[in-house]
């Protein structure tokens, strides 16, 4: 029996490239759902014309974005196996989503994600306060929970089983390390694979703004100390 999987790709002001995104994600999946984040562009009519199921999400936010998919998985008469999320802006590679979900069909790993390596990234495609962030985040996993962790990377899988487990809550750029950070607390097994990342179509709205840079920086502190401290 073939496993089911469905993509969530929160998604705001992307009518230039989530048609592209779409149309690369493999036949394997199952569903393809765009949560369209209070969009003021055509991103909804482009993401159903490529054939995704489109949610709407007027509260900005991407966790708020990434919860207003998982509500709706939940009323659905039949449950996913595994959740890919991914980012609507094409920075990802869609088509290696064979070899991102490959390790839970594979191996059994829990949750997987897709780490961007120096190597394999286009040059400016990710900028000095990500780099910076990232490395630090990662650091701090290392020294606190004993994490193999490396990077935030938006693009992962998780079971789905284990990501309702995960009790998710961030609600905007917190999301990514809220759920490692919990991934690591519950000794859920990850691992993480290589993959490319190119340079995004459009500004991003997170790292190419210094107070987004500087907002995503503190949430995702915030979560590490918390997680730290916490019995």
């Amino acid at each position: 029996m073939n496993p089911r999987i469905t993509v969530i790709i929160p998604a705001y002001n992307e009518e230039a490239s989530i048609g592209k995104v779409i149309n690369d994600i493999p036949k394997m999946v199952s569903e393809v759902i765009v949560v369209n984040n209070n969009s003021s562009d055509h991103t909804a009519m482009v993401s159903a014309e490529a054939g995704a199921t489109v949610l709407s999400e007027t509260r900005k936010g991407y966790g708020h974005a990434c919860l207003k998919g998982m509500e709706y998985i939940s009323k659905q008469e039949h449950q996913p196996d595994i959740i890919v999320f991914l980012d609507g802006d094409y920075s990802d590679y869609p088509e290696k989503l064979t070899e991102l979900v490959a390790p839970i069909l594979d191996q059994n790993i829990d949750f997987v994600v897709g780490a961007r390596v120096k190597t394999l990234r286009e040059a400016g495609s990710m900028t000095g306060p990500q780099i910076f962030g990232n490395a630090l985040a990662t650091f701090l996993m290392r020294l606190f929970f004993g994490s193999r962790f490396t990077d935030l990377g938006p693009f992962r899988a998780i079971k789905y089983e284990n990501l309702l487990a995960l009790k998710m809550e961030d609600k905007t750029y917190g999301w990514t390390v809220e759920m490692q950070l919990k991934v690591l607390r519950k000794k859920m097994t990850y691992t993480e694979i290589p993959v490319p990342y190119r340079n995004r179509i459009g500004i991003s709205k997170v790292s190419g703004t210094v107070k987004g840079a500087i907002f995503a920086g503190f949430k995702i502190l915030g979560w590490i100390f918390k997680y730290t401290f916490k019995k």
